[in-house]
């Protein structure tokens, strides 16, 4: 921009992310860069009195602001307010006796009508399964949901199975199967109130989701999620099930707190299809939502689970689980390549969770036979992939979300799951390297607070994608064929975020008419001890040209 004062100046060592370009300054004025280039260039855009400067060599790495391609900050953030967050580390014994009946006098206290909670892990729990009768015991006159800490399982009291349909007060089993999931039955041939995948969606449903989590509710929400997003260094973020439950609460929310001008994040919302639903009812309901839309909420994306997971046996797979067992696919080929058809026609994208190979593949051909490339058709999480589809996901513009933190496990959990998963896949994680291999648009997710153990924040996941080391564990590399470098991490945390939502020609990277969001780090994480990239935190977080964070 000639001839004009910026509002402010940065000068140090500048990772662009346009490619691996490294630069020496920058200037912004009204909210977006305006110079981006050597030192010398951005002085000739400094007024005394006028522009901020900020001398930063020598102090860390100025880097764009990071994304979070998924996650589910309104679950993890809200669940506290809305119900419990269970510990992953409790087992059934403090499960029974202390939390359960915490979450019961809480959510009494308050004059609830239905309970929920989040975060018990299967490990610690499966050898002596609490069930509905154990969940009765402590309480029977409220409905009960408590999601693991995936949320793809669910323990249940015996009246929210009732309230569902699934069985009757008198124990007569009613529903024996909910699509794609599993109604786990004990030997007295009713429910165990465990439940798997869908059949667990499905009985959720029916608590007082209204109740549970109100607009109100949802503003709170939003602005505890904002406060840690900008802490962490992320400006931009996508929830990976908007109405998860099953209201419009925190659509609503999100464009009230753009309208008030107290956003200062891109929001990304997706609106969740279940394999139980009428698809042509909640296509109309995804559509509706578009007028939630504005300036920094996109409401862009609906949202499909294809699989399950691969490390609890629900992934779709090829070749088969110990035993023969194949896992779970929600949906035909045929149901996704239609529902992808009709979206793309109306100008959204998908957002499918896809973990086994198989699944993968169902999806690409689906993507390739009813989408449109331009739609950036995404891939979420993906654990393994048939070599051929990497170049097909390439030649279409099929995009990928990936947990980079997943690619560790501690020593202990490896043994395991190698015991689990299909053959060939005991030493091998999430692919990473690939995908940037093939030319495939590869972004970060964090899947909070589906965290595994691992860290949320761009640093202690770029330490993972580089290493495969989680710096809070002990524990060998896996499948290190597939580690990045740290300029492919960052790639990952930033301009391919903004790829992701169609963001990259606003945000994403240091370019001259794109906004001035980025990060003082306090820790140039590009030449740091590999070890100590996950002690970097952001000094300040910008946006739009403002500081919207600081230490």
């Amino acid at each position: 921009m000639k001839n004009s004062v910026a509002d402010l100046v940065v000068c140090g060592k500048i990772f662009t992310s346009e490619g691996n370009k490294i630069v020496e300054a920058f200037a912004v004025k009204d909210g977006k860069f305006i110079y981006v280039g050597d030192k010398a260039g951005a002085k000739k855009f400094i007024e005394d009195g006028k522009t901020e400067v900020i001398d930063y060599a020598g102090k860390g790495l100025v880097m764009p602001a990071c994304g979070n391609g998924h996650a589910h900050y309104s679950i993890g953030i809200g669940i506290p307010k809305v119900g419990v967050a269970i510990s992953r580390e409790a087992d059934t014994k403090e499960f029974l006796t202390e939390i359960v009946p915490a979450a019961v006098k809480k959510a009494k206290d308050a004059g609830a009508t239905s309970i929920f909670g989040f975060g018990w892990q299967l490990l610690k729990l499966e050898k002596d399964m609490p069930t509905r009768q154990d969940l009765d015991k402590i309480c029977n006159d409220i409905p009960m949901y408590l999601a693991d800490e995936e949320g793809h399982k669910g323990l249940v009291n015996t009246l929210c199975l009732v309230n569902a349909g699934i069985m009757s007060a008198d124990g007569k089993v009613l529903k024996k199967e909910v699509r794609g999931g599993e109604i786990v039955f004990g030997e007295d041939g009713t429910p165990t109130g465990f439940l798997k995948e869908q059949a667990g969606t499905y009985t959720r449903s029916f608590l007082d989701n209204d109740n549970l989590f109100s607009v109100d509710l949802a503003k709170e929400t939003l602005r505890e999620i904002q406060q840690r997003l900008l802490s962490e260094g992320y400006t931009m973020y996508i929830d990976g099930w908007g109405n998860y439950f099953f209201n419009e609460s925190y659509f609503k929310a999100a464009q009230q707190m753009d309208a008030a001008g107290d956003m200062k994040f891109l929001l990304g919302l997706t609106y969740e299809f279940e394999s139980w639903m009428d698809i042509d009812k909640n296509f109309n309901k995804a559509l509706d939502a578009q007028k939630y839309s504005s300036k920094h909420v996109k409401p862009n994306w609906i949202k499909l689970f294809m699989d399950g997971t691969v490390e609890s046996g629900t992934g779709f797979v090829d070749p088969l689980y110990p035993g023969g067992k194949q896992g779970i696919a929600n949906w035909s080929e045929e149901e996704i390549t239609n529902i992808t058809r009709k979206a793309n026609s109306n100008g959204l994208s998908m957002h499918i969770h896809t973990m086994g190979n198989m699944a993968v593949n169902r999806v690409v051909n689906a993507y390739i036979n009813g989408g449109k490339d331009e739609l950036r058709n995404t891939l979420v999480h993906v654990h393994q992939v048939k070599p051929a589809d990497y170049k097909r996901m390439a030649d279409h513009n099929i995009y990928v979300t990936s947990g980079m933190l997943w690619h560790y496990n501690p020593d202990d959990v490896q043994e395991i799951l190698t015991s689990m998963v299909p053959e060939g896949m005991g030493d091998k994680s999430y692919p990473m390297k690939s995908f940037f291999d093939n030319g495939v648009n590869i972004s970060s997710h964090s899947d909070f607070p589906a965290l595994s153990g691992s860290p949320d924040d761009p640093f202690g996941i770029m330490e993972i994608a580089v290493t495969g080391i989680n710096y809070a564990e002990i524990g060998k590399a896996w499948w290190p064929e597939e580690l990045l470098t740290r300029e492919q991490a960052i790639t990952a945390l930033t301009i391919n975020v903004a790829k992701q939502m169609f963001l990259e020609n606003e945000r994403g990277s240091i370019s001259e008419g794109k906004f001035a969001d980025f990060l003082l780090v306090n820790k140039d994480v590009l030449s740091c001890p590999v070890e100590e990239i996950h002690t970097a935190k952001p000094a300040a977080t910008y946006f739009e040209g403002k500081k919207v964070f600081s230490m």
